[in-house]
């Protein structure tokens, strides 16, 4: 019961925390997909290996936008500028398709990415449409679960 009041801090101050901290506000982080690029040339990209168009202006604006006021330096959350849609899957390098995400909780920056992985997989195998696979990503706790079961 001590504890109490330091949660309702952590959840006023540290908005990563406060309500669905898994998912991007959608005001502020709707989701853009590329619109040039094939589902063929995504597949065929070596992402981690391309160009990434996320500049240290575009992280600072995202970090400011969610209440961050020192970037990811902020120690009350520990988080990364993840896209909503992941590159892999034809997500943009565009300010309303990035949000903090942090790396604590189970429903973290780590299974999302594991669930990026498998949807690029699915979708690259013509198991899956792109859309489908973006729209996976819009409760992407869900779409974990269906592939992977709860985390651990």
């Amino acid at each position: 019961m001590r504890f109490f009041p330091l949660l309702i801090l952590l959840a006023l101050f540290c908005p990563a925390w406060a309500g669905d901290a898994y998912l991007p506000d959608l005001d502020k982080t709707p989701g853009v997909a590329r619109t040039d690029l094939t589902v063929e040339q995504i597949c065929k990209t070596k992402w981690g290996k391309d160009h990434r168009a996320v500049t240290a202006a575009m992280k600072k604006q995202v970090f400011l936008a969610y209440g961050y006021a020192k970037r990811n330096k902020d120690k009350r959350c520990p988080c990364e500028i993840d896209h909503k849609y992941s590159r892999e899957l034809g997500g943009a390098d565009d300010i309303k398709n990035l949000w903090p995400q942090p790396y604590r909780g189970a429903w973290n920056a780590h299974q999302k990415d594991r669930l990026e992985n498998r949807l690029h997989k699915e979708m690259c195998a013509g198991n899956i449409t792109q859309k489908q696979a973006l729209e996976m990503l819009d409760d992407w706790p869900k779409a974990f679960v269906t592939y992977f079961g709860e985390p651990k």
